[in-house]
């Protein structure tokens, strides 16, 4: 079974050590993803417009992997205050209402105080 590395280019990625997503056969592992705009390394204020972007970011990496936010079969939402969540809930409608992926939202801390959301995904290629 083949291993493919898919990277943003974002400077975490080297820093760290990690990918953005690693495809394992059909399946799709997109990392935890933050509301940066990785072309600009910049981070809008609000929940709403980090959600938007984080879903963009994880749309782009599902894409060079050969899959689309369709076939996403599990989601995990990591907030540092849980009680904003309700506020992604329109942004999460649009992308995720139709696929319906099995989800769970964590309250934690994330790695830098200006991040309000992050997002990991797990899809399966032609799953939909």
């Amino acid at each position: 079974m083949s291993r493919r590395l898919i990277s943003s280019g974002s400077t975490f990625e080297q820093q760290i050590g990690y990918s953005r997503a690693v495809v394992q056969g059909d399946w799709v592992f997109v990392s935890g993803t933050t509301g940066f705009d990785y072309g600009t390394m910049t981070i809008a204020p609000d929940i709403e417009t980090q959600t938007e972007q984080c879903l963009r970011n994880i749309e782009a990496a599902l894409q060079q992997a050969g899959a689309s936010l369709r076939d996403v079969v599990r989601v995990t939402y990591v907030l540092p205050d849980g009680s904003e969540f309700p506020k992604t809930w329109p942004v999460l409608q649009r992308y995720f209402g139709q696929v319906r992926p099995a989800a769970m939202m964590i309250s934690a801390g994330l790695a830098d105080p200006r991040m309000r959301i992050e997002i990991e995904v797990t899809a399966l290629k032609g799953g939909a």
